[in-house]
């Protein structure tokens, strides 16, 4: 009698915690509607000097009417994501660069469905792109979610550039990133957007960085190349699996090796959070919009650029 007597007490409270459960769904549902989402044209809130002068990823960015013209570039939506974000300023620094022209050589890594090489070649840039073995793509379930490309077909874009002009720009080469072939030298430029993170070590990505300086690269050259930062946490990471997470003191190293290395690099500098989605984190599961930030694991994580020029 007792027995079916706390049977009863436990289907009440089971009863009671469900209706609890709802009830915060409910309010949360109901927060994401009234949510505001601003959308440009914006007003100049930032003085335009200050565009991508920081290193992470920032709302202020967004705001600028540069972001915009880029956007255009790409023939791309605005979005506030902050992917979106590391395309922008990959091409907004090497076009500061100079290094973008006519006849000038670029080569990207990993470059999955990136619109960058069709920009580039529209420009008169001769672009190598490459992506990693095909195990390698289907291994890290790059393939299976369109991240990862075996010919130039997923990225000529036409709204871009005509299919002529990008098929004399632009080729295609596979290439281990852990293991770039010395064939792929002397170019005038060269990036990657958010993959040096899954090399496998924080310490093989860091390499990744100044060999693609030192070993692709003429002197004088620019690399531009983003990665995932650790905003939570200076001490712990991800350091194991196929996504890690830099910590500031990880990025502080890298450009601390590279100076020492007689390169150039852009300082690095944590943008300050000052507008409302600045403050915003994405969970799991992850609505994108908007999405400058993000809790991977227990880690609140942004996107996070490197500039470097070769020196020597």
């Amino acid at each position: 009698m007792e027995q079916k007597k706390d049977r009863d007490d436990l289907r009440i409270e089971m009863g009671g915690l469900r209706s609890r459960i709802e009830s915060l769904e409910n309010k949360l549902s109901l927060a994401d509607k009234h949510q505001y989402v601003p959308a440009p044209p914006f007003p100049e809130i930032t003085p335009l000097t200050l565009f991508m002068k920081f290193s992470t990823c920032s709302a202020a960015d967004f705001m600028q009417p540069r972001f915009m013209e880029i956007c255009g570039l790409m023939k791309h939506p605005f979005v506030w994501h902050r992917k979106l974000w590391e395309w922008v300023f990959v091409i907004h620094h090497l076009l500061e660069s100079g290094v973008v022209k006519p006849g000038s050589k670029g080569l990207v890594f990993g470059v999955g469905a990136e619109r960058l090489p069709a920009v580039f070649a529209c420009m008169g840039a001769k672009i190598v792109a490459t992506d990693a073995p095909i195990s390698i793509g289907e291994e890290g379930g790059w393939k299976k979610t369109g991240q990862y490309i075996n010919n130039l077909s997923q990225i000529r874009y036409t709204e871009i550039v005509s299919s002529d002009v990008f098929d004399s720009n632009v080729s295609y080469q596979i290439c281990d990133m852990n293991d770039i072939q010395p064939d792929l030298s002397e170019f005038d430029f060269n990036w990657s957007s958010c993959c040096f993170e899954h090399l496998g070590s924080l310490e093989a990505g860091m390499q990744f960085v100044i060999n693609a300086v030192e070993k692709t690269l003429r002197v004088g050259g620019f690399a531009v190349h983003t990665t995932e930062f650790n905003l939570s946490s200076n001490d712990e990471t991800i350091e194991e699996g196929n996504t890690l997470i830099y910590r500031r003191r990880d990025i502080e190293e890298l450009v601390a090796r590279l100076r020492d290395r007689g390169h150039i690099v852009q300082n690095f500098i944590v943008a300050p959070s000052i507008h409302y989605w600045d403050f915003h984190v994405d969970v799991p599961p992850y609505t994108h919009i908007p999405h400058l930030k993000l809790m991977l694991q227990k880690y609140v994580t942004t996107s996070v650029g490197i500039v470097v020029q070769r020196g020597r």
